[in-house]
């Protein structure tokens, strides 16, 4: 007869119940360990991204405002300030500040004398929250070989407009000692060609656009900028409004951080810029024109002595002033509503 002298038990593997038991409270042990960490180094899981629909007010171009977004979601610096930001393109009809106002976008882009003359008519409640363009977009060009060299060459020539004469034309003309009598105004669209076809001997153009065109097309042109003559103009500048901003201005401020370095980044990396302007531009875009676009409006945005986006009073009201003059406003401005530099300043922090 076999004479057990051991516990046949002993040695054998404990039921499934025991061990999936201790291993729950060691797990359960381990999760308070982590827990007890993170609250002594005082971390706490992430918060959820802020959402920011951004629409551009024009279609995808390298015009600054918009490089600064893209770079931004590009390089992952909206990432970084913990923004979701949904960029969208206007058509170009105006649906930019519509949509701003009824509360579907958050942050567009729009020239500061058309901001001045919305929020005079019909009221719109626009805010600059950082100024891009630092003098106006636009300017006027003739052909070298045309012999028109100064402003008083204008007396008696053509002199072409886009859908209605800007003020900074019947101002030129003021320089110049000049009235619209002296001169043929013609409304000549958007064309640049009607200036090599000698439709009008002096075309308006922005400053980033068609002087690139007409340049690769063989033409050394004459420029005329309103800037240069003493008249006040701005350019583009990134529009809220403020109840947007005052609903979460944490999140506005971060956009702006995020918008800038966006800016700095392209400024010190133009190649890359463009190329990131190309991703929403498409094929079909002229990189080296998106180049030329870019470089142009860099060097417009620099103020000596200033960060970029930073902007006056003086500035602004110069400006509405000098639309009032020009009938270019239908009623008188407080300027100190229109704009603000708290972003800007907590960005440079």
């Amino acid at each position: 007869m076999l004479l057990l002298t051991q516990n046949p038990l002993q040695g054998a593997k404990k039921p499934f119940a025991a061990r999936s038991g201790r291993l729950v409270a060691g797990i359960a042990i381990l999760a308070v360990a982590i827990a007890l960490g993170l609250a002594a180094s005082g971390c706490s899981p992430a918060p959820e991204p802020d959402a920011l629909v951004f629409m551009a007010g024009y279609k995808p171009q390298a015009n600054l405002p918009f490089v600064g977004v893209y770079v931004a979601q590009e390089k992952g610096f909206f990432a970084a300030e913990n923004l979701t930001v949904t960029i969208q393109h206007s058509a170009g009809r105006g649906e930019h500040l519509q949509l701003l106002t009824a509360g579907k976008v958050d942050v567009t882009t729009q020239d500061a004398a058309i901001l001045l003359q919305r929020r005079a008519d019909p009221g719109l409640p626009l805010l600059s929250i950082a100024l891009i363009g630092q003098r106006g977009q636009q300017a006027y060009v003739a052909l070298a070989e045309s012999g028109i060299t100064t402003l008083e060459d204008w007396r008696g020539r053509s002199i072409g407009y886009k859908g209605t004469p800007p003020p900074d034309l019947p101002a030129l003309l003021d320089a110049a000692g000049l009235s619209a009598e002296d001169v043929a105004l013609v409304n000549v669209g958007f064309d640049p060609r009607v200036l090599v076809e000698g439709l009008v001997d002096v075309y308006p153009v922005f400053n980033s656009n068609e002087p690139y065109l007409l340049r690769s097309w063989g033409y050394e042109l004459q420029e005329w900028q309103a800037s240069d003559y003493g008249v006040p103009t701005l350019g583009l500048a990134y529009v809220s409004t403020p109840e947007i901003v005052e609903r979460d201005p944490g999140r506005m401020e971060r956009f702006v951080r995020a918008v800038l370095r966006g800016i700095e980044y392209a400024a010190a990396h133009p190649d890359e810029a463009v190329e990131m302007v190309m991703v929403y531009a498409g094929e079909e875009t002229n990189a080296e024109h998106m180049r030329f676009m870019l470089e142009t409006e860099l060097r417009d945005a620099q103020v000596e002595g200033r960060p970029t986006g930073w902007q006056t009073a003086e500035q602004w009201q110069a400006l509405a002033d000098s639309l009032l003059r020009y009938n270019a406003l239908s009623a008188p401005v407080d300027v100190s509503t229109a704009f603000t530099n708290r972003f800007v300043e907590a960005a440079g922090e």
